[in-house]
């Protein structure tokens, strides 16, 4: 008897660590994704990327997981979007200008070129969507769940076209309470107590894109009335306190650029600026040479796009509220990030511009201009539209307390928004799509978030003309129909020296491989090639 239960004990102490070993391997729960995007922000606008602007829920965000001090969008709205959901450069999805084929803001994807959504489709995910779309179809019918659809951003008070599960909802009458970044939040909160009470059981991935703060820059009274005065120390002044605090960060620590004051606006409007009055400048002068109308105009703009910045933050925070509330917190992966750099854009649209009308209401028409899109981009060179720095270099925060372990820390490791798709299907268990045989570009950065050594990769991009490519640290750029400039982005980020002539060879070799890219964009296309290189 003693020997049967010694044998019983040895079969059990065998059986444990299998039984252990069984219970490690199995799944952990898919977690939910919760991808965050706003409308023409600079790269340091937010408090915790050296911004005076207050944003404390998402400075708490960044203190408990991640920011990235070198990821990239496209430079322009609609590329970026397109490249965001499908994992795909623009052009190679027809999103984005190709030659001899229907694309840009009004062209078709491929049958191919999937929105995230029906991948996730696959690990039983419900697909939520609050806010700006710009991309082409609708997205119930490209595989969302719910979804509200703020086109009409023209009129942050009163949208005259918007829809609601792909059906068109009448237009919001002028004077009521309707602001459309609390619509867009609001909408948000309401699809995750739905998906609380009746699919708990399932992870939900909710894409939350907010019109702010692109123009008109329409706002809040009581948003407004916070950074009254803020701004009138001027443009250069606010520039150099966000520089200091950048550093001492440590986003970025190689030298500042300088303000190019002979870049103005990327589209000349003549008659906005003259409809706009004695205060508006479309050019980012010194201060101290603005006159005694201009520099309260313009100081005041400042002001607006601080308060709408200021109520993204308000309105995200009571989604995030929402997700601590169904207990999701934890597994829950969140990114935030801008769709370009701050726009040096300035124009008249929509209902036009009463100069009688207080700044901020709905009867103005302002737009941030290029003097104060150099202080949302610093420490970066030019704008939106524009593939240098200040045009492509967003801020990325990302917290997943279940799948990341650091709190508060830097990731420098370049990265892009078509490596978002992959990252997430990576983390969600959903293969890699195989079918068509168009191979996703971009790269999981899940071993990023990690704090893993990654190998450099190149990313490339193309919008009107502006032209870049980045390959490790050597980053080559060029405005329409000028030359390459070269720059060593190691040490010099912000692109204020340019060695294209001591590097020529350089030069030579990294536009071959540009061209090559931007071939097989064009091919793909033109459905001639269905593989990319990433």
């Amino acid at each position: 008897m003693m020997r049967c239960l010694m044998l019983s004990l040895l079969l059990l102490l065998v059986a444990i660590p299998a039984l252990a070993d069984e219970t490690d391997a199995r799944p952990k729960l898919a977690p939910n994704v919760l991808l965050v995007m706003v409308d023409d922000m600079g790269y340091s606008d937010l408090g915790c990327y050296g911004g005076e602007i207050e944003t404390p829920n998402l400075d708490a965000l960044a203190a408990a997981g991640l920011r990235f001090s070198n990821f990239y969008n496209t430079g322009r709205c609609w590329p970026t979007r397109g490249a965001l959901l499908t994992g795909y450069y623009a052009q190679s999805i027809r999103r984005d200008a190709v030659p001899g084929v229907r694309s840009g803001g009004r062209g078709q994807r491929p049958a191919w070129a999937w929105l995230l959504p029906r991948y996730l489709q696959q690990a039983g995910y419900r697909s939520y969507h609050s806010g700006k779309w710009h991309i082409d179809g609708m997205p119930l019918a490209e595989g969302f769940d719910r979804s509200y659809y703020l086109r009409d951003q023209g009129r942050f008070f009163s949208p005259q076209v918007h829809w609601e599960d792909d059906q068109k909802l009448p237009a919001v009458e002028h004077g009521t309470s309707f602001y459309g970044t609390d619509a867009i939040a609001d909408h948000a909160v309401r699809c995750l107590q739905e998906h609380a009470a009746r699919d708990a059981e399932k992870p939900f991935f909710h894409y939350l894109a907010f019109t702010a703060p692109h123009f008109p820059l329409h706002a809040l009274p009581e948003d407004i009335a916070k950074y009254e005065g803020r701004y009138d120390a001027g443009w250069q002044t606010i520039r150099q306190q966000r520089w200091k605090r950048i550093q001492d960060i440590g986003l970025v620590s190689t030298p500042l650029s300088a303000v190019e004051p002979d870049v103005g606006p990327p589209y000349d409007f003549p008659d906005a600026i003259k409809q706009l009055g004695a205060g508006e400048i479309n050019r980012p002068l010194p201060w101290d040479q603005l006159t005694a109308q201009q520099q309260p105009f313009q100081a005041q703009k400042m002001v607006l796009h601080a308060a709408m910045v200021d109520r993204v933050d308000q309105a995200f925070g009571r989604v995030l509220a929402q997700v601590r509330a169904m207990d999701a917190w934890d597994n829950t992966l969140i990114f935030f990030l801008s769709d370009n750099g701050a726009s040096a854009e300035i124009m008249v649209r929509d209902d036009g511009h009463d100069p009688d009308a207080p700044a901020g209401s709905a009867g103005s028409y302002l737009c941030l201009g290029p003097g104060w899109s150099s202080v949302a981009n610093t420490p970066f060179r030019r704008h939106k539209t524009w593939v240098h720095e200040g045009g492509i270099a967003t801020p990325l925060v990302v917290h997943w307390p279940a799948g990341i372990d650091a709190e508060g820390e830097l990731r420098h490791a370049p990265a892009h928004v078509i490596d978002l798709v992959p990252t997430i299907l990576d983390v969600a268990g959903v293969p890699l799509p195989t079918e068509p045989a168009v191979p996703l570009p971009g790269r999981s950065l899940r071993g990023v978030l990690a704090g893993q050594p990654v190998p450099a990769v190149t990313r490339w991009w193309l919008h009107e003309g502006n032209r870049a490519l980045r390959k490790g640290d050597w980053k080559l750029v060029a405005t329409k129909g000028a030359e390459w400039e070269l720059y060593d982005l190691q040490h010099d980020r912000a692109e204020t020296r340019d060695l294209a002539k001591m590097h020529p060879q350089r030069v030579t070799e990294l536009a071959a491989e540009w061209e090559q890219m931007w071939q097989r964009h064009q091919q793909t296309a033109h459905g001639k090639q269905t593989a990319q290189a990433p």
